[in-house]
């Protein structure tokens, strides 16, 4: 699957389903930053194939291993496979990743993970890692402080920035409205955001933190668009209402709600899909 968050060209996996490659490596490659006036980068990653940003979970303490978010079809290439499948959800799996993190003059400075604490693309499309260094190690070594990550669900009307580590650009709209349903390939999401214009993402920005204007709080994760208008397909996602209505929009742009991490959050800030009323997918068998 190729979303449009990152634009990369489809590879046929065995398994039948596709695996994005990236343009080029970000971690090696210099990207020649545009668009980074007014944008607060102070936090924002950047992956070798995405974007993604170091978050804090609500109550969460400076001796606490730092989390980086982003999106789950961001772990393409991982474990020797693609992205995780329609109902695979992977928690609390041992990791090694290199990534880099930007301070507020974009300067950046490499950070690894140890393990994924939680992944899936079904009804949402998020992986949180979890790092090697804490909250405190990195505002004392690098001067970085994380983004709270919001408990509450995003209100139509926001104003947004989506900021890309990959790109090291920003981009600036307004939530539209929220997607019943967006269906993309085997593929579906729930309760999506559409952005209005002005946030037209591009190929490398998968994982962006969608982020409430003038604040430091991520609401939501960049994801995907309608290239071609196509209806349903990969890297052409569709819209479907509560009653089974269908719409194409081509050339729109979507993200996925985050706050839903929070039902299933223990004390210790650790991921139990077995906690009651907890509402992110569980593994279907």
């Amino acid at each position: 699957m190729k979303l449009l968050a990152i634009l990369f060209s489809l590879t046929l996996a065995t398994t039948a389903f596709a695996i994005p490659t990236a343009p080029f490596d970000a971690l090696t490659t210099k990207v020649s930053s545009s668009n980074t006036a007014g944008f607060d980068f102070e936090g924002i990653v950047k992956l070798s194939n995405c974007s993604g940003s170091l978050i804090r979970f609500s109550g969460q303490p400076d001796s606490a291993k730092g989390v980086v978010m982003t999106n789950g079809h961001c772990l393409a290439g991982m474990f020797g496979g693609g992205m995780p499948k329609p109902g695979e959800v992977i928690v609390n799996k041992s990791v090694s990743r290199a990534m880099k993190i930007f301070d507020k003059e974009m300067n950046t400075f490499p950070i690894n993970t140890t393990r994924i604490l939680f992944a899936a693309m079904t009804d949402t499309d998020v992986a949180y890692y979890e790092l090697s260094q804490t909250y405190a190690e990195i505002l004392k070594k690098y001067n970085i402080r994380s983004f709270d990550l919001d408990t509450v669900r995003p209100m139509i009307g926001t104003d947004i920035d989506i900021v890309s580590g990959y790109w090291e650009r920003g981009y600036a709209c307004n939530i539209e409205i929220f997607i019943f349903k967006l269906k993309e390939g085997d593929w579906s999401f729930s309760d999506s955001i559409r952005y209005a214009d002005g946030c037209e993402t591009i190929g490398g920005t998968s994982g962006s933190p969608i982020i409430a204007r003038g604040t430091r709080t991520v609401i939501a994760i960049n994801n995907t668009a309608n290239e071609k208008g196509q209806r349903c397909t990969v890297n052409n996602p569709c819209e479907i209402s509560k009653t089974g209505d269908i719409v194409v929009m081509q050339d729109r742009k979507y993200g996925q709600q985050t706050y839903n991490v929070y039902s299933c959050l223990t004390p210790a800030f650790t991921i139990d899909l077995s906690i009651p009323g907890c509402v992110l997918p569980k593994a279907k068998n």
